[in-house]
């Protein structure tokens, strides 16, 4: 998905996000508390030239150029009480991430968990295509279509108890730009790498010029 930065694609520590995502997944040892399984969500996929977490001085912007597909992905918890109804949804998302970061081909670029209060549960994924993603839902094989069977039969036994919701967006390029001041490598930037501002453009009409034309 267009420019990957300059660097070594496992960042200056010599660790991808993928074995970062799966050493947070071992950590949390499955089993941990709503915490654990919130911790394992943080995906850290690579970022070239970067360490992650690291505060990178200046201003940058991320390296994409072309289409992108944003995935938006929560729940909220409506009973506390009825922990066996939300204990799995919340639960199976960690194991999900593991899976896709194991698959290089997977199409995720990167995942980024945000909390909305005590009840809510909110990802961020970024994906190479909407077409890697839809196939990823609705492969058999894989971890996310039992657990949404598990879910479905879940809610019809004690319905209400936990709400979940999605939004996808595929944005052509020249429809995004992005601005990071003395930040860690984070959202877009973080799942397609980043770049000094000046090589997109200082305003931000200048970098969506510049997206738009490297898409064409």
């Amino acid at each position: 998905m267009g420019e990957k930065g300059n660097g070594d694609p496992r960042g200056v520590d010599g660790i991808t996000g993928r074995q970062e995502l799966r050493q947070r997944e071992q950590g949390a040892g499955g089993t941990g508390g709503a915490e654990a399984a919130i911790a394992a969500t943080d995906a850290d996929v690579p970022v070239a030239g970067h360490p992650q977490g690291k505060v990178v001085p200046g201003r940058m912007t991320a390296a994409a150029a072309g289409e992108i597909t944003v995935f938006l992905i929560g729940m909220r918890i409506n009973r506390f009480r009825d922990v066996r109804s939300w204990w799995p949804a919340l639960s199976a998302m960690p194991r999900m991430l593991r899976e896709l970061a194991d698959d290089p081909d997977s199409g995720l670029l990167a995942a980024r968990n945000l909390l909305g209060g005590p009840r809510l549960f909110y990802l961020v994924q970024y994906w190479e295509s909407h077409e890697k993603l839809l196939a990823y839902a609705s492969a058999p094989e894989q971890r996310h279509r039992p657990a949404w069977s598990a879910f479905n039969r879940g809610a019809r036994r004690n319905p209400g108890a936990v709400g979940i919701w999605h939004e996808t967006y595929v944005v052509p390029a020249g429809n995004y730009e992005t601005v990071y001041g003395w930040m860690p490598p984070i959202g877009l930037g973080q799942a397609t790498g980043i770049v000094p501002i000046g090589r997109r453009g200082e305003r931000a009409a200048d970098r969506l010029a510049q997206v738009r034309s490297r898409g064409a």
